[in-house]
């Protein structure tokens, strides 16, 4: 069995350190005679249908048999209200600076005492999908939300009979399983935007006061990479010196898809932000030239020691912008959130999607829409690619310095999507750094600058940063970045030296010249570098130091920074 589930009567005590205030308010809810557990499928779709507000569809769901699904079953729709995506600003951490334990024990003890008066669900999913990495996920959800239970069902795997017995092989680990508390109702004056509270180190959560399907996917995904991560964390010093203790997983938010060449493979992963182009670049097809293997477009583990590649979730919960109703790929549509309905020519249910009637419009999309689908690699990662849009970036930059890898990665420059919920008063076009791609961590930043260097140093893993927004005041299409990925897998891209710095090249593309005799470009590459650099400098304070890195990481950049200034400005 991969976590723990239960314990001896000797081990339940205030020692067990498996145990926390967190852990038993949370878990002690999945017991109560309010709950109903459901075990499959099929009566989870039956709930969803039924659920008021649910609107079901005249376009049939694909693969039912092979999805545990009736035969007859219909694709879904159930809209939110005003939000239609993620409230970073809901997101508290037990154990972070400025987190007041009591304060929100009161709390979760007043709104798991509130839900006692309604009935809720209960399910169980397997998140891994190889015996590598699995863990045991419960959702516990009120009535009235069974849309939202079932595609949780379905965005993880269920744990039927034959999972059950394939998580029993699984690889042991010294974590318990993860708790989910979710309860949309729930309000309260102090938290306008809603609650969503972690007790990482305990594998439980609790969303409050939040609707929106993504939130109960990336808490249980927030839970399973820090448990994946927590195997194990040493300092990038430690595992320099220490091989005999190099062993655990890089957590990654990104997408990963292995060519099959004639002679070789190539491996890579394709880390950014919902709306980057991850799921573009991670799905697509290149017009049939290559046989290929898809891990996943989201979410992740890379076994540190092997190399290996383990895929947390079955589906994918992708936006519907880029999908009209032509478009092949909606015949695998689940379920779908905050999107139109419309009748067709034949008096048909369809979907209206394209984000006509809001931002950020959603489908839980089954795993057949890639018919070159894995759980699992056994290869190790070739290429890592950061994808950004910082318009002082060509559209392919190579890295080739270790540390400098994972440094462009810890200051990943993109921009805000419909995907999140801005609560703030934030220019939404306005370059952000996300560390990694991964708004998800609970865990110190350094601990993953680690991580990802250890990838790059040990497993000799190369580096590119796709910039997939402007260079300058021009578009880089997908086709520009597919184009570009295809000569790099086959090994026929030509990089030039990147302003002089050693450790960076570029790709010549056509249509996207890069001139560092023009100062006013090198000024503005020189800004954006130093961007970079700020930020790594305010780790040393912000948040009580939580995310202080080591030296190494400013040093890389200021190297960097160094050799623009001696460029013409």
């Amino acid at each position: 069995m991969a976590t723990i589930r239960a314990f001896s009567h000797k081990e339940i005590t205030p020692q067990n350190t498996h145990l926390s205030s967190f852990k038993v308010l949370i878990e002690s809810a999945f017991y109560g005679n309010n709950v109903t557990w459901i075990h499959d499928l099929a009566t989870a779709y039956h709930l969803a249908k039924e659920s008021s507000g649910a609107i079901l569809t005249d376009m049939p769901v694909t693969h039912t048999k092979e999805l545990g699904l009736p035969e007859d079953a219909k694709v879904i729709v159930f809209n939110d209200g005003k939000v239609v995506g993620r409230t970073a600003a809901a997101r508290r951490i037990i154990g972070h600076p400025g987190i007041q334990r009591e304060l929100y024990e009161d709390i979760l003890r007043d709104a798991l005492y509130q839900g006692t008066r309604k009935q809720f669900y209960g399910g169980e999913v397997v998140v891994g999908l190889d015996e590598a990495f699995m863990v045991k996920a419960h959702l516990l959800i009120p009535e009235h939300y069974e849309s939202n239970f079932y595609s949780y069902l379905l965005n993880f795997q269920l744990m039927t009979k034959s999972w059950e017995e394939r998580y029993q092989r699984s690889k042991e680990y010294p974590e318990t399983d993860i708790f989910l508390y979710a309860d949309p109702d729930w309000s309260h004056p102090d938290f306008p935007y809603g609650l969503s509270l972690f007790d990482p180190e305990h594998n439980v959560a609790a969303v409050l006061g939040l609707n929106y399907f993504g939130e109960l996917k990336k808490a249980t995904l927030t839970l399973a990479w820090a448990t994946a991560h927590r195997h194990v964390y040493f300092t990038s010093a430690t595992f320099l010196a220490d091989s005999a203790h190099r062993h655990g997983f890089v957590a990654c938010h990104g997408g990963m898809k292995q060519y099959q060449l004639p002679n070789r493979t190539f491996t890579m992963a394709a880390f950014g932000l919902s709306g980057s182009g991850k799921s573009t670049i991670t799905l697509a097809e290149h017009g049939g030239k290559y046989e290929i293997k898809v891990l996943h477009d989201d979410a992740f583990v890379i076994n540190q020691t092997s190399g290996a590649s383990t895929a947390l979730e079955p589906s994918y919960f992708d936006k519907t912008q880029d999908y009209p109703l032509t478009n092949p790929n909606v015949r695998y549509f689940i379920t779908c959130q905050n999107v139109g309905v419309t009748l067709d020519e034949k008096g048909k249910k369809v979907l209206v999607t394209q984000d006509i009637r809001n931002g950020n419009g959603r489908t839980v999309k089954s795993r057949y829409v890639t018919p070159n689908r894995v759980d699992h690699l056994d290869s190790p990662i070739d290429a890592v690619f950061w994808i950004m849009k910082d318009d002082t970036l060509p559209p392919v930059v190579k890295i080739d310095d270790p540390i400098l890898a994972a440094v462009f990665g810890l200051t990943l420059a993109t921009k805000r999507t419909t995907a999140e919920q801005i609560v703030e008063t934030t220019d939404i076009d306005k370059l952000v750094i996300e560390p990694y791609a991964n708004p998800f961590r609970v865990y110190p930043l350094g601990e993953d600058f680690a991580h990802f260097m250890h990838l790059f140093k040990e497993n000799q893993t190369a580096c590119y940063i796709l910039n997939t927004g402007f260079y300058k005041d021009k578009k880089v299409t997908p086709e520009v970045t597919l184009t570009s990925i295809e000569k790099i897998v086959e090994g026929e891209a030509k990089f030039k030296n990147f302003g002089g710095i050693t450790e960076m090249s570029f790709l010549p593309v056509t249509g996207f010249k890069v001139d560092f005799q023009d100062a006013s470009y090198v000024a503005h590459l020189r800004e954006r570098m130093q961007g970079r650099l700020d930020f790594i400098l305010a780790q040393e304070t912000e948040n009580d130091g939580y995310n202080k890195l080591p030296k190494e990481v400013a040093t890389a950049m200021e190297k960097v920074i160094s050799t623009l200034s001696e460029l013409p400005s």
